[in-house]
């Protein structure tokens, strides 16, 4: 019983050693006093003070010492340094010795070697290294100015946890959230909730993000975008290097132009913001709207270069392409939006309405003005086929130069070498007989793929016959190959890889 009641008391003097300890210490004041009727139990000290507590020195004009309850109230000019790390400065400081909380307000400035934050009213959770306010601060490192209506900042690790109305400031852009995490020691910042950041050269949008401000390099998540000029630049998972003007997108990508009115998807792109250009993979597709009836363009790559006034679309490999009143497909195409012209290259086919055209190069030029198909070369080994009930009207030379009408091709001209078969039927639509004819050069008027006239120029040699005096096997010319199956038939249809 004797060792209990020693151990108690041995315990209860190292307790009170330890508590001593812990004591405010007053370490100088020009002048003290006491006033048990207005403050009982304080010790009032007048200038030139000097306090320290557990690593902290505080000095002020006036001080109210609550000695029991080890507190103090500091006025004036109050200046609390924690180490070589934390200096502060504030018109009031409350502190608590055993808490080792403190509040300070009127003009509150803390500096550490990072960075310097201003506020009206902070308070100092030493135990936690935390500071934090709930009235509105604004923080200055090296390279931003942030602000936010509340915030904490850790000491350890020198981590601003901005929210409400967060604002970063940079010499090059502006940064605006409502949560943002930011580490004066890296400049880096992560974003969270509904984020945007403005420069002069473009805009960003995302609800998760991250931002190294000192290296200008950053990756965006969660409805990222990029807004620049009159381009947008929209991906699950964006990734964007500021200096070099460079974006890199993955999964769901839409760029989309404005001016050109067009608009590039796939599932990976690279975009060059200084070249005006850009490339796309998996499942890339460029879709130009053209009088409300949008053209799609499907490559295994699709690259976009220039300015919008000379923007050129290039898709490489098992190319397809789908509108309502054309279709086709080549291993690659150019098309220059300045000027109209679309060429397509190795074995290219058309399918213009009811028409398949085919040759060694095809050409397509639009008005730039109405966005209309104008005309069309086919160069090399041209040839046209359409359907008839009974077999096919064909037409075919060394080249073939035709003309649209509000997108449906009215003349052709066969330069060289021409052949045609053609089903010759009466107003009724009944069979008169079967035209097969070759010359230098033929000239035709179309209308929904069915020739209306023909003009033959130079000596043409052929006739009408009768359909069965044209044997089956002499209805096709040379080189004839119908190839419906692989025409795409609908938007979804460009993705499909035909059998080489």
């Amino acid at each position: 019983m004797k060792y209990n009641i020693l151990f108690i008391i041995c315990f209860l003097l190292s307790f009170a050693s330890l508590a001593q300890g812990k004591r405010i210490q007053i370490i100088h004041s020009d002048n003290s006093s006491i006033d048990e009727a207005r403050l009982p139990g304080a010790t009032i000290l007048l200038g030139n003070i000097v306090i320290r507590h557990e690593g902290i020195k505080l000095n002020c004009k006036k001080a109210v010492h609550y000695k029991n309850e080890n507190f103090i109230k500091a006025y004036g000019d109050v200046v609390l340094n924690q180490g070589d790390s934390i200096i502060q400065t504030s018109q009031y400081t409350e502190y608590n010795g055993n808490t080792q909380k403190a509040l300070s307000w009127g003009n509150v400035v803390i500096r550490d070697s990072k960075m310097t934050m201003s506020t009206d009213t902070l308070n100092f959770d030493r135990t936690s290294q935390l500071l934090f306010y709930k009235y509105g601060a604004t923080i200055k490192d090296s390279i931003n100015v942030l602000t936010s209506n509340t915030g904490n900042y850790y000491l350890d690790n020198n981590k601003f946890q901005a929210i409400s109305n967060v604002v970063l400031t940079n010499p090059d852009y502006v940064l605006e959230s409502n949560h943002l995490d930011y580490y004066t020691d890296s400049g880096r910042a992560y974003l969270y909730g509904s984020s945007t950041i403005t420069s002069d050269n473009n805009l960003i949008y995302c609800e998760k993000g991250f931002y190294d401000t000192k290296q200008n390099i950053s990756h965006f998540t969660r409805n990222a975008r990029i807004e620049y000029d009159d381009k947008e630049i929209k991906a699950d998972s964006l990734f964007y290097n500021r200096n070099l003007g460079f974006a890199s997108a993955t999964e769901n990508i839409v760029i989309i132009d404005t001016i050109n009115n067009s608009v590039l998807k796939g599932g990976y792109a690279e975009f060059f913001e200084k070249l005006d250009s850009a490339f796309v993979v998996e499942r890339a597709v460029a879709i130009t709207n053209t009088n409300k009836d949008s053209l799609f363009i499907h490559g295994d790559t699709i690259l976009a270069t220039g300015k919008p006034e000379r923007r050129i679309i290039r898709a490489y490999h098992q190319v397809k392409f789908f509108k309502s009143d054309l279709s086709g497909k080549c291993d690659s195409i150019h098309s220059d939006q300045g000027n109209g012209l679309t060429q397509m290259f190795r074995s290219p086919i058309l399918w213009s309405k009811k028409s398949q055209i085919t040759g060694d190069t095809i050409q397509l030029l639009n008005n730039t003005e109405t966005n209309n198909l104008d005309s069309l070369k086919v160069l090399r080994n041209a040839f046209i086929i359409d359907k008839d009930s009974i077999g096919f009207n064909q037409i075919k030379g060394r080249d073939l130069y035709g003309k649209f009408e509000e997108n449906d091709l009215r003349f052709v001209n066969i330069i060289g070498n021409a052949e045609v078969i053609h089903f010759v039927r009466d107003e009724d639509q009944a069979l008169i007989g079967i035209e097969k004819t070759s010359c230098s050069e033929i000239h035709f008027s179309l209308r929904d793929g069915k020739i209306e006239t023909s003009k033959f120029i130079n000596l043409p040699d052929g006739q009408t016959y009768p359909p069965s005096k044209l044997p089956t096997a002499a209805r096709k010319l040379r080189g004839f190959l119908w190839r419906e199956a692989e025409k795409p038939m609908s938007k979804h249809d460009i993705f499909i890889k035909d059998e080489k």
